[in-house]
């Protein structure tokens, strides 16, 4: 039975507890440059740096931790790679079988990290509907609950104690946010930031890649609008339409969802490897990107807080993101 956004809200906190010392309080990281591009005070929460590489974990350890208390064996997952590898290494932790199912074209470094924690990896397809129906029936024969990357109240309670982190260290600090900024695949995670900030009056913002705007549609619809995925370098966040749970929560909560292109992502993940010297994926750099294109305030400095989601990438993508940028490099010493 799907629960209620008001049986989901305090589970954030409750997770936050429950997963302290289980996984890494990440930290928040800050670049004068991006400050300036921005014109806002922009703290970065750096998820690439999470177990398992993204924040996929938090969602994954908390939904699996619950399954293994009631006393289930295995679980199966579905996902483009991190939700996944994240299950499997939470399946491990636990002593849970685990079977993944992911696309044909899942980048490598994602399926090695799923295949590295001991899971059966299955392929199925390019789209979620595929690895969907594919897990499913996996879960009809086994026995095994599927942990679903997005629509799952565990999985958004675990997903935004990165969200309450940032929060939290943000106050600490002196600089309490204004705004929140979160990646959006199926929503799990902007439903999490959502959570997180209720009642604080910080803004919560979405961001999707052109063509892959399935919460913008639906919002502005008032009910869930699937889209065919455009192709996109971001490869986490291409799902074809948006959570139900997820949408139930954000459509009345939401301040906006910003849609970014691929060269916006591109240059946000430059930014984030040369300013913060830190590699997020381009799915966690559509993050920066969105919150470089929010309007900075006139009358004062806002303080904007961004989730980088994850770090698992492809060598050859980061070399072809960065070749532009030693493009013009090359062209500038030429010049002098």
């Amino acid at each position: 039975m799907t629960r209620t956004v008001g049986q989901v809200r305090p589970d954030v906190e409750e997770a936050s507890h429950w997963l302290a010392g289980r996984v890494v309080r990440t930290p928040v990281l800050r670049s004068p440059v991006i400050d300036e591009l921005a014109g806002a005070r922009v703290l970065l929460k750096a998820e690439n740096l999470q177990n398992g590489g993204s924040y996929k974990m938090r969602g994954a350890l908390r939904a699996v931790g619950r399954l293994a208390m009631a006393g289930h064996t295995g679980v199966i997952a579905q996902s483009t790679g991190n939700h996944a590898a994240a299950v499997a290494l939470a399946a491990r932790q636990h002593g849970l079988a685990a079977t993944v199912v992911l696309p044909v074209d899942a980048a490598s470094t994602k399926v090695d990290r799923a295949r590295a924690a001991g899971a059966r990896v299955v392929f199925a397809g390019t789209s979620v509907e595929e690895r969907v129906a594919v897990a499913d029936g996996l879960s009809d024969e086994s026995g095994h609950p599927v942990v679903d990357a997005y629509d799952h109240p565990d999985v958004i309670a675990g997903q935004g104690t990165a969200s309450l982190e940032l929060i939290e260290d943000a106050e600490r600090a002196g600089t309490p946010l204004d705004a929140l900024v979160v990646p959006v695949g199926g929503g799990g995670g902007v439903a999490g930031a959502c959570l997180a900030a209720a009642g604080s009056g910080i803004e919560v913002y979405g961001v999707e890649p052109v063509g892959c705007d399935s919460l913008a549609r639906s919002l502005a619809a008032g009910v869930r609008v699937p889209v065919a995925p455009a192709p996109t370098i971001a490869d986490g966040l291409r799902p074809s339409c948006v959570g139900e749970l997820p949408f139930a929560i954000v459509r009345d909560t939401l301040r906006g969802v910003v849609r970014v292109d691929d060269d916006e992502i591109a240059a946000a993940f430059r930014l984030i490897l040369t300013e913060l010297k830190v590699l997020a994926e381009p799915s966690g750099s559509a993050g920066l990107a969105g919150a470089l294109r929010l309007a900075p305030d006139r009358d004062r400095q806002r303080t904007v807080g961004v989730v980088l989601t994850g770090g698992n990438v492809e060598a050859a993508l980061v070399a072809r993101l960065m070749a532009p940028r030693s493009a013009d490099l090359a062209e500038e010493g030429a010049a002098a």
